[in-house]
């Protein structure tokens, strides 16, 4: 079983940055494809980053390649997501979750998730 906490979450300004932090409570952490979703109101909850159990493949969806950069510190248990260039749009509850295997975008395919951090970008 592995617990997963989302923190770094906060208000900011168009522009501005934000790092959330994806803490894990188990070692087999370090064996696990991780993921970051995001979810607005009314909308169904979308990939935005993933990252192998390795760190060394990454995968984005084009909404936010070239602004968010995910990373992992197996030695820490935690994955970060670095974002940048922030819209109002990248408004949203952030998630991480895990699955064992490859890095894929499908919400379902993932077995653990976290309890998600609000982000919210104002105009």
């Amino acid at each position: 079983q592995v617990q997963l906490v989302e923190s770094g979450g906060g208000l900011v300004q168009a522009g501005g940055s934000l790092r959330l932090s994806c803490a894990a409570s188990a070692r087999t952490f370090s064996d696990a494809a991780v993921g970051w979703f995001r979810q607005a109101p009314g909308k169904e909850r979308e990939f935005v980053a993933g990252v192998s159990w390795s760190g060394r493949a990454t995968l984005y969806a084009d909404s936010v390649k070239g602004r968010f950069t995910i990373s992992r510190d197996n030695a820490k248990n935690t994955v970060y997501l670095q974002m940048n260039s922030l819209k109002p749009e990248d408004t949203a509850v952030y998630y991480c979750a895990a699955r064992n295997g490859i890095v894929v975008k499908p919400p379902v395919s993932y077995s653990y998730w976290g309890q998600g951090t609000q982000v919210t970008v104002s105009s």
